[in-house]
């Protein structure tokens, strides 16, 4: 038997536990748009950002429920993209898998550089491309492992971020119950100052517009990983029970961490306190500025301390997004493969059953991403993050459109569905709806070039697909017609 012939043999191993799939949901919902991205949407709507997160954060667990039905109904690799494949056509597999393999190309150099960039906050003297290269290699070995490695980093990743958002929720309380946060601590800063939405809904000023809807865009993108759950399906334990456990966690996860966090952050101090770059644990800790404390016989700063905390977090984050994405673009690579669509090569797995090949392409990409990020204009980086939020809003309208055409041929075929989303199918054009406001938003609010991307880059990736399936085709006439002679 050939190496070849073994490999047809194997399949993805179902190595991720419940304790793992539970923590890779969780991850997901908690991301640097929490740690860091907060401030740049509470300047431009106030206290009023609470509500657009609990709304956003409704819409993202709509289209995980919808996903969800589907990966619990048939726990494949590819997730969406394979049922777009089996129930909307190959054309739409295709835009679907690799759209999302690009956009998560895209977040891996992005989140590889923001690495270098907290690394060098302690050592300021080691060169960007070298913690960048360090821990590039670090996590694509990680991953060549095997699925449990992955699983294992990604569980402890989140443990960190976790035990972050509760200590900061749990210490933002005490100041405000105690009093030690200050006379201008209260909970009525949620209301005060303008009131809960004291920029409006959506207004234009001089500098643009504000206001709740405005924001909109950059909540909802916050929520950009929450799908991983899908990408995991072929390889969870009991994806049956565990899948929907963790999905339905979903919805209460946001809830405590997201709009918990946002209370303590509106109510230690009034809103317009809050600059681009606050993030809610510099606000809940700036509390103990000029607090000492002793330690191994010396005095250390409380200040000092909750920076060096914090940067701890944030560099976090973003390894569990950079582990994230090369386990989720080698999994989508797969499952590509197995639809005919990528290179049959890439199907190859090592003896742990990981697409060790799919892998290895992935992170070439992400390296030539990473030095071209060194040379090219900051222009080109701008142009490819905004090519990010594209990605991202066709992903999301992909999954909720696929799922109407999955629950159709499951309705014709009388299939009672294991795990049915909610409000069907109603929450599903109430989510593509609302991710078509949002894009009409972004032309207003300077994100322009996101949504002009969007019929462009579906224009290349057909274009791509002409290509590729004509050349299919005439190969396969050419052996039919050698077959034949």
């Amino acid at each position: 038997m050939t190496m070849e012939d073994t490999n047809k043999n194997q399949e993805l191993r179902r190595g991720l536990s419940n304790r793992h799939i539970q923590l890779i949901a969780l991850g997901g919902a908690i991301g640097t748009g929490l740690f860091l991205g907060i401030g740049s949407a509470a300047v431009l709507a106030g206290p009023s950002v609470i509500l657009g997160y609990a709304l956003a954060g409704i819409i993202a667990f709509f289209i995980m429920r919808q996903l969800g039905e589907m990966v619990v109904e048939e726990p494949v690799s590819g997730s969406f993209s394979y049922f777009a494949y089996k129930y909307w056509g190959n054309f739409a597999g295709y835009i679907s898998g690799w759209n999302y393999w690009v956009l998560y190309i895209l977040v891996s150099m992005a989140e590889l550089t923001a690495i270098g960039v907290y690394v060098r906050y302690w050592w300021p003297e080691i060169p960007l491309w070298a913690s960048s290269g360090f821990f590039f290699l670090a996590i694509t070995a990680l991953n060549l492992g095997s699925v449990k490695l992955f699983g294992e980093a990604e569980f402890w990743f989140a443990i960190v971020k976790v035990i972050a958002i509760i200590a900061m929720i749990l210490f933002g309380t005490y100041l405000l119950l105690s009093g030690t946060g200050g006379a201008e601590a209260t909970v009525e800063n949620l209301v005060n100052n303008g009131g809960f939405f004291p920029k409006g809904w959506f207004e234009k000023t001089d500098s643009g517009y504000q206001g709740l809807l405005a924001v909109m865009a950059i909540i909802m993108f916050s929520f950009g990983g929450l799908e991983l759950i899908g990408i995991t399906a072929a390889e969870a334990e009991n994806p049956e029970k565990n899948i929907p456990k963790a999905t339905n966690q979903v919805i209460y996860r946001i809830l405590i961490f997201y709009i918990g966090a946002l209370i303590i952050l509106f109510s230690l101090a009034p809103w317009e306190t809050i600059t681009t770059n606050t993030s809610p644990f510099v606000t809940v800790f700036d509390n103990l500025k000029g607090l000492n404390f002793s330690l191994f016989g010396k005095e250390h700063s409380v200040t000092h301390l909750i920076a060096n905390a914090l940067n701890i977090i944030v560099l976090t984050a973003a390894l569990s997004v950079y582990n994230s994405s090369v386990y989720s673009n080698s999994r989508m690579l797969y499952g590509l493969s197995e639809q005919g669509n990528a290179p049959k090569f890439l199907k190859h797995l090592s003896k742990n059953a990981v697409p060790i090949r799919a892998i290895i392409v992935s992170s070439c990409f992400v390296a030539l991403c990473v030095i071209i990020n060194k040379f090219v204009p900051e222009q080109a980086f701008n142009i490819l993050m905004s090519l990010v939020v594209s990605c991202l809003i066709i992903n999301w309208v992909m999954i909720s459109f696929t799922h109407i055409k999955f629950r159709k041929v499951k309705n014709q075929e009388q299939v009672k569905v294991k795990f049915p989303s909610i409000l069907y199918p109603f929450s599903n054009y109430v989510s593509i709806a609302f991710l078509i406001a949002i894009l009409g938003v972004m032309t207003l609010t300077g994100m322009l070039l996101s949504v002009l991307l969007i019929p462009v880059w579906i224009g290349v990736l057909g274009l791509s697909y002409f290509v590729i399936k004509r050349s299919s085709d005439r190969k396969k006439t050419r052996n039919k017609s050698t077959n034949f002679n």
